[in-house]
């Protein structure tokens, strides 16, 4: 049994890709991006360092975070992307270590789902390392039909990241998802069998 990290570029199926490999290994999964949203609801004191560090004009009159003006804060600000980084990965990383610890113990699986893997450095807690690719243009046209955001933020959101091209270099295993999901399907039942035969 093992902990894989699963990495990517925005809207490039990483999630995706992890809803279809997690049953075939019965493995736990840790979402970075779910942890963050709790983080962002539910923390007070990640909350309050977002107030003093990027503006209370970030939250709405009901006192809660404003995903989409922080969104567009952090995306148009490279100074207040990194303050919110600096205060949201440290409390992630907590989180995902402390399960990776506990799937180490009880010799079960775990995928965590983890955007910004190797910026963080979170790649030498992993047994494996999945990054899921597709085409810049794919990303693109993902995040503008299914998320609903406008091309130029689609095109600040690809380039805040490291490329997907640098990352597939660093990665043990590399899912192309740029073609139908039945494609998605049997790259997760191939590498679910290579997997199994190597830590499970």
């Amino acid at each position: 049994m093992a902990v894989i990290g699963i990495t990517g570029g925005v809207a490039s199926g990483k999630s995706s890709f992890t809803a279809r490999l997690a049953p075939r290994l019965a493995a736990e999964v840790f979402d970075a991006d779910a942890a963050a949203r709790d983080l962002l609801e539910n923390d007070p004191e990640a909350k309050q360092k977002i107030a003093d560090r990027l503006g209370l004009e970030l939250f709405g009159a009901d006192g809660r975070v404003d995903r989409a003006r922080l969104r567009e804060a952090v995306f148009a600000d490279a100074e207040k992307r990194s303050a919110l980084e600096a205060i949201l990965h440290p409390l992630i990383r907590a989180r995902w270590t402390q399960a990776a610890q506990a799937a180490r113990r009880n010799q079960a699986w775990l995928l965590v789902d983890i955007p910004l893997l190797f910026e963080t450095g979170a790649e030498t807690e992993c047994d494996a390392v999945v990054v899921v690719a597709c085409s810049p243009a794919t990303q693109r046209e993902r995040i503008t039909t299914q998320r609903g955001l406008s091309p130029e933020m689609a095109q600040k959101m690809i380039a805040s990241q490291t490329s997907l091209a640098s990352k597939a270099a660093r990665a043990d295993y590399v899912i192309w998802n740029d073609a139908p999901v039945a494609r998605l399907e049997e790259q997760a039942e191939l590498l679910a069998g290579y997997l199994e035969k190597r830590y499970g």
